[in-house]
């Protein structure tokens, strides 16, 4: 017996790197349940609606795009929706969306570990998106050091000539007390930061150093210098959607209503890549443990490296960043075996290898002093 194909719009932009990633994990459930027959036209946000979609006979949408009109054209048809926008919409629609909250705390943590105490912000005010990612930085950053934030509307969304905000922009890094980590709440604004940078003669990463959202590879690879970037995970995300439209078409309760789902980490490249502190020689001993950890060095190898007493080493990385040199070490590793877990299908065996770990049992024992779960469980719950 023939199985009867549902048919599910997508109203999802392919113009950015969020929405592809949103249709890859659309796409991979599609594959697996393979009863669905998807109609999808490539948009980016800005777009209209389809007229189309107004008088549609189908059984579900996924929509980044919020419309009371969308709203009520589904409800009047009975068709289920689950909605992707992140733009604050009440529709009461089950919402997946990025932890923005936790996006924006992230940023200030990967600042400061590279040792910073000058934090800045770059949003958008008109994206509440935006907003949330800001109020979580500047909360994080206040525990640590100052924070300083610039907002303007979303360039797309006014009439002011760009050369006009730019120059504002300009006017507002200059002010800035360097060396200053700054977000960008995308990657788009980070570009726009590190724009800004270069027309005020300051250094990127040394002075001021970027960090965007979303690792969008071609917005952040043509950056000047490459963008480092926070990873979302919209892949997950649109997985995650598609599975509960799919049970709402059924007609069961779907899994998710409100969801919200953290960041998997940061993309570190050339525009972040420093340690902001002012000794010359702790900072050379930080930088060699963040390339050298996972060879297996020891505090030895560093001192052989730096030329400064293993007290002095000892008293000013405590200074610095509240851990001492081993500790540095270990959280190298832990940081590099659980990149591992979550981004690739390597045994427990490699992975231990590749962090620098001297064999899987201390890698296990370590991950369940410092996590409280071993490293199949820390795979299990990242993937889940």
């Amino acid at each position: 017996m023939a199985v009867e194909r549902k048919r599910v719009a997508l109203i999802v932009e392919s113009s950015g790197s969020y929405g592809r990633d949103l249709l890859d994990g659309i796409t991979q459930y599609c594959r697996e349940a393979n009863d669905w027959i998807v109609f999808y036209e490539q948009r980016d946000l800005s777009s209209d609606l389809p007229l189309w979609l107004m008088n549609w006979d189908g059984h579900g949408i996924i929509t980044r795009i919020t419309s009371p009109k969308l709203f009520e054209a589904a409800k009047r048809s009975g068709i289920v929706m689950v909605e992707l926008t992140d733009r604050g919409s009440e529709s009461g629609a089950i919402t997946l969306r990025s932890d923005d909250e936790a996006i924006g705390r992230l940023g200030v943590d990967h600042f400061s570990e590279r040792g910073f105490n000058n934090f800045a912000f770059c949003g958008f005010d008109d994206e509440a998106w935006s907003l949330r990612r800001e109020r979580a930085f500047a909360e994080r950053a206040s525990e640590l050091g100052s924070c300083a934030v610039y907002r303007s509307r979303w360039h797309g969304a006014t009439k002011t000539p760009w050369e006009k905000e730019q120059a504002k922009l300009i006017e507002w890094i200059r002010s800035l007390p360097t060396p200053v980590g700054v977000m960008g709440c995308s990657d788009i604004r980070g570009q726009h930061v590190l724009q800004a940078c270069v027309q005020a003669g300051l250094d990127t990463p040394e002075e001021v150093a970027v960090l965007g959202v979303d690792n969008d590879e071609l917005v952040c690879q043509l950056s000047t210098p490459p963008l480092s970037s926070i990873i979302t995970n919209a892949r997950l995300i649109g997985y995650k959607a598609a599975e509960a439209l799919a049970k709402m078409i059924k007609g069961e309760p779907p899994n998710l209503t409100r969801e919200r789902f953290a960041p998997v980490g940061v993309c570190t490249r050339q525009s972040t890549d420093i340690v902001a502190i002012d000794d010359p020689d702790i900072s050379m001993a930080i930088t060699y443990i963040r390339e050298n950890a996972c060879a297996g060095i020891s505090v030895d190898d560093v001192l052989k490296n730096v030329p400064v007493s293993r007290s002095t080493l000892e008293r000013q990385m405590r200074k610095y960043l509240h851990r001492s040199p081993q500790q540095e070490i270990r959280k190298v590793r832990l940081s590099r075996a659980c990149e591992l877990l979550k981004m690739t299908d390597l045994s427990i065996e490699r992975i231990s290898a590749k962090a620098g770990f001297n064999n899987p049992e201390y890698m296990h024992a370590f991950f369940r002093r410092e996590l409280k779960m071993t490293p199949g469980e820390f795979r299990d719950s990242v993937r889940s």
